[in-house]
């Protein structure tokens, strides 16, 4: 069975990092990635908090798409 390859610092985009932390997950797995080194997030009550976390923030980001999407275009406000 072949372990999963950490990720780097430099390899990180910001849009893996969950929230501006230094959680990434990566093929199913969490890491926590820093410029020293990467540390697997391995304890199952921590995991499954990062994911209840990212599930939250998936549907807050949707709720926030479909408000913008009901309100239409932005309108300048004329002074």
């Amino acid at each position: 069975m072949s372990h999963p390859v950490p990720p780097t610092w430099a390899s990180v985009r910001p849009a893996e990092r969950l929230a501006g932390t230094p959680a990434v997950r990566r093929d199913g797995h969490w890491w926590l990635v820093s410029p020293t080194g990467s540390l697997p997030a391995s304890d199952p009550a921590f995991t499954s908090e990062l994911d209840r976390f990212a599930d939250d923030l998936v549907v807050a980001d949707r709720a926030v798409a479909q408000l913008h999407a009901e309100r239409g275009p932005a309108r300048e406000v004329s002074r």
